[in-house]
């Protein structure tokens, strides 16, 4: 997802701005299992035609972005990815905070911090 990020010029404040929009209720789709797909501007443009994020997601206390894509090139999530991607989001939503600590440290997740 880093990657995805990095070379879409996704900006943090985008990403925060999905959480937000989450933890005030506004989401785009719920996918069960704790994941939710939320929408992104691409830069310059909005949401609409801009990019889909699936994100492991507790209200309040943890937001995972697992995966990234563009509308244009990605409709809807097949049942068997669904599943996959389910099982992935449970075992981050069920980290420690030790455990998301480490996974920081080698480099497996990195952390976006809403500096406003």
């Amino acid at each position: 997802m880093a990657r995805f990020i990095r070379q879409e010029s996704i900006s943090l404040e985008a990403l925060v701005h999905a959480i937000g929009r989450a933890e005030s209720g506004l989401v785009d789709a719920e996918l069960g299992g704790g994941l939710i797909k939320q929408r992104v501007p691409r830069k310059g443009q909005g949401r609409s035609g801009g990019y889909r994020t699936i994100i492991a997601y507790r209200q309040g206390t943890r937001a995972v972005f697992l995966y990234g894509f563009a509308k244009s090139r990605w409709g809807n999530i097949a049942m068997d990815e669904l599943k996959t991607v389910r099982q992935i989001a449970a075992r981050f939503l069920s980290f420690t905070e030790q455990e998301l600590q480490l996974a920081c440290e080698k480099g497996e997740i990195e952390e976006i911090i809403d500096a406003g």
